[in-house]
């Protein structure tokens, strides 16, 4: 039987640049990078050997995928 993964959301680009990320509905912080996003991934235990960003699975993408860093406009969860 396979463990379930927790469900990670990448939020939409913050106008200051980075993404916040929440797994399981938990806030990890806002990751500026892929390297950045897979060490939160780490932390909250998932094997970074095992992570695929493009994993539609694992990681649910807001206002773009894992090419985009940076946003334009206002950022709801920014302050």
């Amino acid at each position: 039987m396979t463990v379930p993964r927790p469900r990670v959301v990448v939020h939409p680009p913050r106008a200051a640049g980075g993404r916040r990320v929440t797994v399981a509905g938990q806030d990890l912080g806002v990751a500026r990078s892929p390297v950045e996003l897979i060490e939160f991934l780490r932390r909250a235990g998932l094997d970074p050997d095992e992570v695929l960003l493009e994993d539609a699975t694992l990681i649910e993408w807001r206002g773009g995928g894992p090419e985009v860093w940076t946003g334009t406009g206002a950022d709801p969860f920014e302050s």
